[in-house]
């Protein structure tokens, strides 16, 4: 069942990123081919790459893939860095709460108005409606991050280790262009 949600997120995203290029692409062809265009493209395309975002960070989340500044804590040893660890989800978890709250009042009074979309006759809450939805999503993510970081479990991080992903690649082309590079790696052997 994981994996099939999963894969439904990862096929929503795509699908995001599919509608906001076929709608911009289709607007640039409308102006620049038949002078003409669609006066709500602009808007769907924002709202398409807010719900982008949101489900991206929590994508991202789940990945593991977000980019940090980690130096500064490599610093300490495992254990420090662990609190380091904890004391960023809690303050990412207050914050996405802090939206949370924030998303609902301003998502109420969007739908008790019901006003519609500038250029769309779409009600605005239900678009806005993926706020409540993102951080909502981002603090359920963050919730096993941090029992995990509590629990001591090893190899726990909440950002992807980027200096040692960089240090690895490079270590790998290294050893790849000096193989390709050595007359002796022939496989003719040495004379």
């Amino acid at each position: 069942m994981r994996k099939f949600l999963s894969h439904i997120e990862e096929s929503f995203i795509a699908l995001l990123l599919a509608t906001m290029v076929l709608v911009t692409f289709s607007q640039v062809v409308a102006r620049y081919v038949f002078n003409s265009g669609a006066l709500w493209a602009l808007e769907l395309t924002t709202y398409l790459f807010a719900w982008l975002v949101l489900f991206g960070i929590s994508y991202g989340i789940k990945k593991n893939i977000h980019i940090g500044v980690d130096a500064f804590a490599k610093l300490f040893s495992t254990p420090i860095q662990r609190i380091f660890g904890i004391l960023s989800v809690l303050a990412s978890m207050t914050y996405a709460g802090l939206m949370l709250y924030g998303s609902w009042v301003y998502f109420a009074i969007k739908f008790k108005r019901g006003t519609e979309t500038d250029d769309m006759p779409i009600p605005e809450w239900v678009f806005l409606s993926v706020l409540l939805i993102g951080m909502a999503m981002i603090i359920i993510r963050l919730i096993p991050v941090l029992f995990d970081l509590l629990s001591g479990k090893e190899g726990v991080s909440i950002l992807g280790d980027e200096s040692k992903d960089a240090i690895d690649h490079f270590k790998d082309d290294f050893e790849q262009d000096k193989d390709t590079s050595n007359p002796n790696h022939s496989g003719k052997g040495e004379r």
